[in-house]
């Protein structure tokens, strides 16, 4: 009773989290279905369920154009558009292609799904026999002839109509060179979204089965991030701003909210994208599978989380199902 009589009479935070229309009315973080990027894998032939990803499949251009105006409908402004091609080489001859399933997938979006904003991922790693992202001089990725491929490319994606490109191979000097080749190509209108702090992750194991895009030998480790590492990723995201990047991303994003939160503190004006990556998402998928977790709380719940430590966007393959809970 003693110390009941000791604190002030206002202390008692506990009168706003009674009941959830006050948790609601005191909510610092709120997430919606505006928030959400929804990634998508599109090919020309090589279609069904990616096994590791419970609810993600390859798509056709028209399943493809169906999921998205799902996405549209359910309030989601935006997709991201991978490639899984059938053709690979040494020269990732296939990523500039007109008739690739992401151009042919752009031009169905933008004539169908006018409202939404098609993104497009401009990365080698696909579209190489080796898996990896940049074009190889020996058993190291020449960094400097891989520029003019991923511009090349960025510009096919334009053409069929992208809204932003988004590079993602870490390539020094990537958003210098697509800004330049877009503007002198005629695409000044087309934004940048650069994966400027892109980690060296475990986290990516489900997406390379889905986009076949494993290295064959080797890591990523010259190239990506390390995970240590975040001082490093303030300067690549200030310089990938420098040469004209509209949008950063951070990647992934659970395992590094304090980097997307330093990120935010650090540029507050520059618009900040957190991808809530493959492993994250199966991760959560298992733990439901094994009734360890309950999706929608612990799914919702993670969103929040990067909501909460500065993402103003976030790639997210729960994005539809996030949605469709925000909305119930």
């Amino acid at each position: 009773m003693k110390l009941m009589n000791s604190l002030p009479p206002a202390w008692r935070p506990r009168r706003l989290r009674r009941t959830s229309a006050l948790r609601c009315l005191v909510r610092e973080t709120s997430l919606a279905p505006a928030d959400f990027i929804y990634p998508l894998f599109v090919t020309h032939s090589d279609t069904g369920p990616v096994l590791s990803m419970p609810g993600v499949a390859r798509l056709d251009v028209p399943g493809c154009v169906r999921l998205a105006r799902e996405a549209a409908e359910a309030g989601i402004p935006g997709v991201l558009l991978f490639g899984v091609p059938e053709h690979k080489d040494p020269a990732a001859s296939g990523a500039a292609d007109p008739s690739g399933p992401v151009a042919l997938a752009a031009s169905a979006l933008k004539a169908q799904v006018p409202e939404l904003a098609v993104i497009t991922d401009v990365c080698l790693c696909s579209y190489t026999d080796h898996g990896h992202c940049g074009i190889l001089a020996g058993d190291r990725i020449d960094n400097d002839a891989t520029l003019p491929v991923l511009a090349n490319m960025a510009c096919a994606h334009a053409a069929a109509g992208a809204d932003i490109v988004a590079p993602s191979g870490m390539m020094d000097h990537m958003v210098a060179a697509i800004r330049r080749h877009l503007d002198a190509q005629g695409f000044p209108e087309v934004a940048i979204l650069s994966y400027s702090a892109k980690y060296a992750s475990s986290f990516y194991g489900p997406f390379r089965h889905a986009a076949d895009g494993a290295p064959k030998s080797g890591d990523r480790k010259t190239h990506q991030m390390d995970p240590a590492n975040v001082r490093e990723a303030l300067r690549e995201i200030e310089h990938d701003v420098q040469e004209g990047a509209d949008m950063v991303m951070v990647k992934p994003a659970l395992a590094y909210l304090d980097v997307i939160s330093r990120v935010r503190t650090r540029m507050p004006e520059v618009p900040l994208v957190a991808y809530n990556v493959s492993g994250e998402y199966a991760m959560i998928k298992a733990a439901a599978e094994q009734g360890l977790a309950d999706e929608r709380d612990a799914a919702l719940e993670v969103l929040t989380s990067i909501k909460r430590a500065g993402a103003d966007s976030i790639i997210t393959y729960h994005a539809l199902e996030a949605a469709a809970w925000l909305q119930a």
